[in-house]
């Protein structure tokens, strides 16, 4: 990012995080404000609020994989899901404010519950630590959850950064979130010592293209006045909809083909998505309840999978 930019981007900032950068920069006069207020940058930039959308899928893989509940608390599991937690949001979400700042210039959501990059050189280098410690894991899992490892860190920095930057090409944005649920892959893995039900993959990585394609509805108006092409920005916002239903529709066939019980629990997803078309429900609103509405069929996916661990 340029000069100019990063310039812009500090003086145009607002919301939470909105501190100039002469507040926050090491050394000045702010002592341990100046680092509070970087902390609460960095908190905002990771996107506390979607913290579960990659640990999530860790806890659930492991969950799954697991034979015996010492399983659960083995090196593997509590590396992967430290790591998912925070530093892998930091670098996910870092990645994507480095190659967006000129279009998050215009966006309305990064004025109260996101930040805009600050291009100074710590704020860069935590963002590419927080990969590099990702490079960790390697050493620590199985070398069956290489190649899924592997593959999160490829989406999750051509996501956003050339030369492939697939968040700019209709269809391939919507289809390199199954970034998101890799991890989870990785997870049950390192636990099981074997891949999952290619079946349960499928299913997952179809959720996360609803999931992404929903995210993007907000976004249709900042990113054509960007000119960034979407799979939301090419169908628009009604179309939108009816993709995000008939991706969830599949993602709950293809579990039902693993557990019925599992097909009927993401059954949910596309009637939610309907629900809110025929209600008019403003999808502002509506895409900051997906977080709960997340959170809860994970949790309710682990708890079965937690019950069938202990009670057979």
């Amino acid at each position: 990012m340029s000069a100019d930019m990063a310039a812009q981007t500090d003086a145009g900032e607002g919301g939470e995080g909105g501190k100039g950068e002469e507040d926050i920069a090491p050394g000045g006069g702010r002592g341990d404000s100046g680092l509070h207020d970087r902390l609460v940058y960095l908190a905002v930039l990771s996107r506390p609020r979607f913290w579960l959308y990659l640990a999530g899928p860790v806890v659930v893989g492991v969950a799954a994989a697991a034979s015996a509940p010492a399983d659960l608390f083995g090196l593997e599991p509590l590396a992967l899901f430290a790591y998912f937690l925070v530093p892998a949001n930091v670098f996910l979400y870092g990645v994507n404010d480095v190659f967006d700042a000129d279009v998050d210039e215009a966006n309305p959501k990064k004025d109260d519950r996101e930040a805009r990059w600050r291009g100074d050189p710590v704020n860069t280098a935590v963002v590419a630590a927080s990969g590099l410690l990702g490079v960790g894991l390697f050493a620590v899992v199985p070398r069956v959850a290489w190649p899924w490892l592997a593959a999160h860190f490829f989406l999750a920095v051509e996501y956003s950064a050339p030369p492939l930057r697939f968040k700019t090409t209709p269809l391939f944005d919507s289809v390199s979130n199954g970034l998101y649920v890799l991890p989870g892959v990785a997870a049950y893995a390192a636990v099981s010592g074997s891949n999952p039900p290619m079946l349960a993959v499928a299913g997952a990585w179809l959720w996360t293209m609803g999931m992404h394609t929903f995210s993007a509805i907000p976004d249709i108006e900042p990113d054509r006045e960007a000119g960034i092409r979407t799979t939301a920005t090419a169908l628009g916002e009604r179309r939108t909809y009816w993709y995000c239903a008939a991706t969830w529709a599949l993602a709950a066939v293809a579990f039902a083909a693993v557990d019925l019980r599992l097909g009927a629990l993401l059954a949910a997803y596309p009637v939610v998505v309907l629900g809110i078309v025929a209600a008019g429900v403003d999808v502002d609103r509506a895409y900051w309840w997906y977080p709960v509405i997340n959170t809860v069929v994970g949790m309710l996916i682990t708890l079965g999978a937690l019950w069938r661990l202990v009670y057979g």
